[in-house]
């Protein structure tokens, strides 16, 4: 008997049909002998009218009674996917965060957890019963509900199979797995059937949207084997029950025995460009340019440096979220006097590609590839940067979707 973690999001446990659907799903779990915790989402867009209601009652709202107010939509799920257990004869019983407990610090509306008794649990669970588990939320130091933010139940989700030793976290979205690229783009990117922690978090970080980023990062620390598969394939399908069922699974280099040179493209463009010209080049001028950004929770990504002929000037380009970049550029305008630049430029109408592959640790070579590849596409490149496992590259964003086909094609990665 192997110990499992369901997780269903948002669009999986959309309606009551859908909820009904995940029952089935649960009991299937149950039928083949597994000890099952599942831990569910709020109902689609649920979440996005709580934190709509919230900021109407109040534009500048205390940030507990955020945290009580957009927790509910998981407790309404966990509670009604409990009901459709019992009514298809499975023993299930709904928790919310504060009950196992979930404890987590206190920063509400983005908290991070700190531990998780997951004593209880294992207790019901070896009693045959289901735990239904409201994702999302935990209890802060001051005893009251705190949010985990966006994406947090995938977060909850693998910290409750690691505080549980489940033997895997199973993520069901609306897609069968973890693809080599987006297949809105190429038909042809293939699911892949085993994705090492480090590419995933590098996927996830990058543009893929399969996974949250902070659930991959705990899954690598706590070594959580986590599958992503589909909600929507038919519950008694082919494989669905199988110890290798239909999906994507996440873990462990050593666990890949085939490792790609290349493992996926990812994109984002999500992304805009900022540029320093003629800046002095002394010390510190780094620290007066990304401090102020830092204070003003504006995240810096790529950064380039390029320094005059006679070494007195430079030039500093870098990207930030397209959300921040108009908020950026007064950042920087008031910090120009102790910056000392020139001039300031930008754009918004950029995108990055990246190449990700464990397999480029061992192999030379696979960059010169795929800027050979881009220029013979007519593409130019903005900036650089490069990692043991990544290449990304910033260019325009109409040449995003001829570049991610381009590489795609380059490394092989185009299925039948």
């Amino acid at each position: 008997m192997s110990r499992l973690v369901m997780k269903f999001g948002g669009t999986s446990v959309a309606d009551i049909d859908r909820i009904k659907n995940v029952a089935r799903h649960v009991k299937r779990e149950v039928d083949h002998g597994h000890q099952v915790a599942v831990v569910v989402s709020a109902m689609s867009g649920a979440t996005n009218q709580l934190v709509a209601w919230t900021r109407a009652a109040a534009p500048l709202h205390d940030a507990r009674e955020y945290d009580t107010v957009v927790a509910s939509g998981e407790q309404v799920t966990s509670g009604l996917l409990a009901i459709a257990l019992q009514e298809i004869g499975v023993n299930a019983r709904s928790w919310q965060g504060w009950q196992i407990p979930i404890r987590t610090d206190a920063s509400h509306g983005a908290a991070r957890i700190a531990d998780i008794d997951g004593a209880r649990l294992v207790e019901r669970l070896a009693q045959g019963q289901v735990a239904v588990i409201a994702g999302f939320q935990g209890i802060g130091p001051d005893n009251r509900i705190a949010t985990l933010g966006r994406g947090g139940s995938d977060t909850s989700a693998v910290a409750i199979a690691a505080a549980i030793g489940a033997d895997r976290c199973d993520i069901y979205t609306d897609v069968d797995g973890v693809y080599t690229t987006d297949p809105r783009i190429v038909p042809k990117a293939r699911r892949l059937d085993k994705v090492s922690f480090e590419e995933m978090l590098e996927m996830a970080s990058l543009g893929a949207k399969v996974l949250q980023v902070r659930s991959v990062e705990l899954a690598m620390v706590r070594n959580v084997r986590t599958f992503v598969r589909s909600s929507f394939e038919p519950v008694d399908g082919p494989g669905m029950a199988d110890e290798n069922p239909p999906g994507t699974l996440i873990c462990d280099e050593d666990e890949i025995v085939e490792k790609q040179v290349v493992t996926g493209i990812a994109y984002s463009k999500d992304e805009a460009q900022i540029s320093l010209r003629r800046v002095p080049d002394k010390p510190g001028v780094a620290a007066h340019v990304f401090g102020p950004l830092a204070e003003a929770n504006i995240n810096v990504d790529m950064i380039v440096q390029n320094i005059s002929e006679d070494g007195s000037l430079t030039d500093l380009t870098f990207t930030v979220p397209n959300a921040d970049y108009e908020r950026a550029r007064k950042v920087l305008e008031k910090a120009q006097a102790e910056v000392g630049y020139q001039a300031i430029q930008g754009s918004s109408d950029v995108a990055k590609v990246s190449v990700i592959g464990i397999g480029m640790r061992s192999h030379a070579g696979v960059a010169a590839d795929a800027f050979k590849a881009l220029a013979s596409k007519g593409i130019n490149i903005r900036a650089i940067t490069t990692s043991e496992i990544k290449i990304s590259v910033l260019i325009d964003a109409p040449y995003t979707e001829l570049a991610v086909r381009t590489l795609h094609s380059l490394y092989g990665l185009d299925g039948k």
